[in-house]
């Protein structure tokens, strides 16, 4: 039986990891700029995240969500300390789909409204109504196809509250992005965030924060939309969750009262996620890796807008987008291929950068040559 293909794979076989770098079967090391889309956010095998995974495993793997789990409620504890949110309550599931799916349904129960407002080049996942709402007309099968989604222009205030204004009485929520990550590395503005806030006051709509890419502290903030000064009525988080193992959750603001049947996960919140999630936090927490996120990312912005054929940095932390001028079109390649570079990118010229926050300034410096190295030698293959 062979796989069903629908990823274009690089022609390498990662066999080890460690930190922010990994080996392929051939024992040939890569360094890690892209944390597996965003996942890795403690750096590869942790020793404490390894640990705690181990412990669990040896004590009990998974039972439903019909039992007491103190495990999840320690998970509840942490989240609500480190995030700031200390009221709000903790849904677990296990992706940031997943998570974006609740959300929304949850919205509209609380509201009993159908509409959603999204906004242009977003990416909230493939589940049916999370990818109704992502701005991507390739990836949305007929079956997902609904009226029931408004897409807006991303940080446009004026066109939010005209859409408000005309239909306010049918509007469940909003959601955004606080840092949009497909789309090239997009910055929602804090007057548009505050905006949001305000309309969904106004209006009694809720405010989705997706947070699945750009948040757990890869900005700097636990949620990159804390840089604006409101508290959004829903939170989405998955990847740097777990570090790689698969979780993902909703923090939900007082007001949206939970009932028996709301909601529901077979997986969601198994023991050894939360063990996994709770490693995350508690290195997060000893290692000061908002902090480092946020100064790490500065001094490499900094360092990427003095590169030659640059045209563009955006991003907060460490999440990094830098445009390229036309001619670099294939860097993302020559830094795979030729300096031993992973990095994600965005259509049509644009590298994202999403390392584990645990990076060090060596490997920090080791990119910028690589960096460095591979556009002189594209620019003397085009001269």
């Amino acid at each position: 039986m062979s796989l069903f293909k629908v990823y274009p794979l690089q022609p390498i076989s990662i066999t080890k990891a460690l930190g922010s770098h990994v080996w392929d079967e051939k024992g040939m090391e890569y360094l890690d700029m892209y944390g597996g889309h965003a996942v890795i956010s403690i750096g590869h095998t942790h020793p404490h995240w390894v640990n705690r995974i181990e412990d669990q495993l040896h004590a009990i793997a998974f039972y439903s969500n019909s039992v007491i789990m103190p495990i999840q409620e320690q998970l509840a504890t942490a989240l609500n300390k480190i995030s700031g949110k200390t009221d709000y309550e903790l849904f677990l599931c296990n992706s940031g789909a997943e998570a974006n799916e609740n959300a929304l349904k949850l919205a509209s129960f609380h509201t009993g409204r159908k509409k959603i407002i999204a906004f242009s080049k977003s990416f909230h996942g493939r589940t049916s109504l999370a990818v109704a709402a992502t701005d991507n007309a390739s990836i949305v099968a007929p079956v997902n196809e609904t009226d029931n989604i408004i897409f807006l222009p991303f940080n446009d205030v004026a066109a939010l509250e005209k859409c408000f204004a005309e239909n306010a009485n049918t509007i469940a929520a909003v959601i955004i992005e606080g840092i949009q990550g497909v789309a090239g590395i997009y910055e929602a503005s804090n007057v548009f965030l505050q905006a949001i806030r305000q309309q969904c006051d106004q209006y009694g709509a809720v405010y989705i924060a997706d947070s699945v890419q750009c948040g757990y502290g890869r900005s700097g903030k636990f949620f990159s939309h804390d840089f604006a000064g409101v508290h959004a009525d829903i939170y989405s988080m998955a990847k740097g969750m777990g570090n790689g193992f698969p979780i993902g959750g909703i923090l939900i603001a007082p007001h949206i009262k939970a009932k028996f049947g709301l909601l529901g996960t077979t997986f969601g919140g198994n023991p050894l996620a939360c063990a996994a999630a709770l490693a995350v936090i508690e290195v997060m927490e000893k290692e000061n890796l908002m902090e480092a996120a946020a100064q790490k990312g500065k001094t490499l912005m900094e360092a990427l807008q003095n590169i030659k054929g640059v045209k563009a940095v955006r991003g907060k932390g460490l999440m990094i987008g830098f445009e390229m001028e036309p001619a670099f079109a294939d860097l993302r390649k020559v830094l795979l291929e030729n300096f031993k570079i992973f990095t994600g990118e965005a259509k049509p010229n644009v590298i994202r950068l999403l390392p584990a926050l645990t990076i060090t300034s060596s490997d920090i410096d080791l990119f910028l040559k690589g960096l460095s190295d591979a556009i002189h030698l594209i620019s003397n293959k085009t001269t």
